[in-house]
């Protein structure tokens, strides 16, 4: 029999027909709604026990086999004596629900949410609309402000403030503005402190024809605002009160019909005209990818694809040249320091090194300028583990240096600036180069202002975000995010508000008790969905969640079996001391290598050096040592998106252990 299980509201179990299922008492649910909780992976017993009581019971742990029993024989009718149970299963010292993806209203929702990133307007919103009445309630209905439900209800939460604007943004953009209004308008009195939520009902009052309505709703806005936050409203409400107050174009209800019968028309006669020139589609081919990668999403995944694949086209074609402007063309500005492809960048590399080769000797300067930016770049992370001066012999370095020694030399600005993206991604030969990296997101928001330049501008702003965290200036740092967001909302640029939403959730790490820093982080991690950045994501979350534990004393491992990703190695040996495993502990220590030298160098470094501590690892203390000395005036916070604080503080704790 098949068990759909509903969590958007109270906690219920259906059968096939949607007959409810007998799921007896209040403790029965919390058992049902924790494993729900845990999303398929398993509770172990004494972990329910915890949560279903404050003060357990003498006989909690039997009292708990007898719920989840009873939940058994609710959920597995039909299942024969003696025979394992498929659904609620005993797995080590817990149980887990293995219950299907869809049949989890939540999980449900979850997917249709991850969905929506190829799909066009009319499909987000009939998609929405379904998805949303599923919806019987607040998450988690029946139950208090348990421990144990908080981050996945606030997570849910979110997710369906989301959904209500994103669906209305569709009608908007539909042409049904009038009827996205009275949802709107419920939406905002429900939840005042939503932005994005009154900048929607200004929007679709405004393409309704109601623009005093509009105007009066964004003033409402900012005196709510103000009056109860003390904050004024964010540059995307600002700069629709200035379009609404001249009638901007861009606000007419047609617009988005003129641009999409523009966009067809030019398709069109493209296809038409160009069919038979394998050589200008291949260009055309990587301009157009190079515009999709910075829509973030399935947008930057197929970017990556398709522009591999014409690169390999063009070599093909044995035109060293053509490969040259195919390879260049896509000068995407990059901004973290792990490739989100490390193969595919591995190959575009060894294209761009054979094009280099196969240049004509003389000329060519610009593509060749190009090639060197693009090896610099996609090389990024990549430098010897070890001894800080073989980085600066390292080719990729030298790629760096002669890529902007060219663009210098040329005058042309967007070369410089492809070729300062290069330089950056190739500045962290070692720990402590805040400071060059500032000067070179500095050069790079003035170059790029200049010259009109907006993506670079953008990553100048980024760049100097993360410089000023590790430099412990984050006012600075939140003036170049919200630099970087009001170009991001200006110029349609969806990716930004990832690094500036992670930058915010740092400082409130820096400023606020550990259950908000928490929260925040958590928060943050919702931007990171569906974003097509699995360099940037994949362990981010726990590696931040471990960053407020370090700093406020807290035990590590809070969150269970999580995934680390690429930060396992370094992270293991404090999870073990945490953990009073000392010998493990040792043995990781033993046998570890440096980390990458990138965003995260002194962070891991920190953390190592914390283990080694612990564990008296003398070899590795001075190793942890000599490479966060050069350091020792900023903070462990270069990404830009977590912090490990003060790098001062772990060389203090090395010095005294190593006396």
């Amino acid at each position: 029999m098949r068990v759909r299980f509903g969590v958007l509201g109270a906690v219920t179990a259906c059968d096939e027909t949607g007959d409810p299922l007998p799921l007896r008492g209040p403790r029965h649910r919390a058992v049902l709604a924790r494993l729900i909780v845990a999303r398929r992976r398993v509770v172990p017993v004494s972990r329910l026990v915890e949560d279903l009581w404050e003060d357990p019971p003498a006989d909690a742990v039997g009292t708990v086999r007898t719920f989840v029993g009873d939940l058994r024989r609710a959920v597995e009718p039909d299942r024969a004596p003696r025979t394992p149970p498929r659904l609620l299963v005993t797995e080590g010292p817990g149980y887990a629900l293995r219950a299907a993806k869809d049949d989890v209203d939540a999980w449900r929702f979850e997917q249709v949410m991850d969905g929506l990133d190829d799909a066009g307007p009319a499909q987000v919103a009939d998609l929405l609309a379904e998805a949303l009445t599923w919806w019987r309630g607040p998450a988690f209905a029946d139950f208090g402000d348990e421990r144990w439900l908080r981050a996945e209800r606030s997570r849910l939460t979110e997710l369906r403030l989301h959904a209500v604007e994103r669906m209305a943004q569709a009608r908007i953009t539909l042409g049904a503005a009038a009827e996205a209004v009275p949802d709107l308008d419920a939406h905002v009195t429900e939840h005042p402190w939503r932005e994005e939520a009154w900048r929607l009902l200004a929007l679709a009052l405004y393409r309704s024809g109601r623009q005093a309505d509009a105007l009066t709703v964004l003033r409402r806005a900012r005196g709510m605002l103000r009056e109860h936050l003390g904050v004024d409203p964010g540059p995307r409400l600002r700069r629709l009160e200035e379009d609404v107050l001249r009638h901007a174009d861009h606000l007419d209800p047609d617009a988005a019909q003129t641009v999409d019968g523009v966009w067809a028309r030019a398709t069109a006669a493209y296809e038409t005209a160009v069919a038979a020139r394998a050589r200008t589609r291949l260009e055309s081919t990587a301009g157009l990818m190079r515009d999709l990668a910075v829509t973030g999403g399935g947008g930057l995944e197929a970017a990556r694809q398709h522009r591999a694949a014409a690169v390999a086209a063009a070599e093909q074609l044995g035109d060293p040249e053509l490969t040259a402007r195919v390879i260049g063309v896509y000068d995407v500005p990059a901004i973290w320091t792990r490739s989100d492809d490390p193969e595919q960048a591995r190959r575009l590399v060894g294209a761009a090194e054979r094009t280099l080769r196969s240049l004509p000797a003389e000329g060519h300067e610009g593509a060749r300028c190009r090639l060197l930016a693009t090896v610099a770049v996609e090389s990024r992370g990549t430098l010897p583990p070890e001894e800080p001066a073989s980085g600066e012999r390292a080719w990729p370095v030298r790629a760096a240096r002669q890529a902007e020694e060219i663009a210098r030399r040329l005058g042309d600005p967007s070369l410089l600036a492809f070729a300062l993206n290069g330089v950056f991604m190739q500045s962290f030969q070692r720990a402590g180069l805040a400071a060059r990296r500032d000067e070179v997101g500095a050069e790079l928001v003035a170059l790029s202002s200049r010259h009109d330049l907006v993506r670079y501008e953008v990553l100048g702003h980024l760049i100097r975000l993360q410089s000023r965290c590790a430099r412990a200036d984050l006012a600075g740092a939140g003036r170049h995010a919200d630099a970087a967001d009001e170009l991001s909302a200006r110029h349609e640029l969806p990716l930004v508000s990832v690094f500036t939403t992670w930058f915010r959730a740092l400082t409130v790490a820096a400023t606020e008790p550990p259950d908000a820093a928490l929260d925040a982080y958590r928060r943050a991690a919702e931007s990171l969905r569906g974003a097509g950045m699995p360099g940037l994501s994949r362990g981010l979350l726990p590696l931040a969640l471990m960053s407020v534990r370090v700093r406020h004393g807290m035990p590590l491992a809070g969150d269970g079996d999580v995934d680390l990703g690429p930060y396992e190695p370094w992270v293991r040996p404090a999870l073990l001391v945490d953990e009073e495993r000392a010998e493990e502990a040792c043995e990781a220590l033993r046998c570890l290598a440096s980390p990458p030298r990138d965003l995260m160098f002194e962070a891991l470094w920190c953390l190592v050096a914390r283990a080694a501590v612990a564990v008296g690892d003398r070899g590795v203390m001075e190793r942890a040592r000599a490479h966060l000395l050069p350091a020792a005036a900023e903070e462990a916070a270069g990404s830009g998106l977590l912090s490990l604080g003060p790098v001062a503080s772990r060389l203090a704790e090395l010095d005294a252990a190593l006396r």
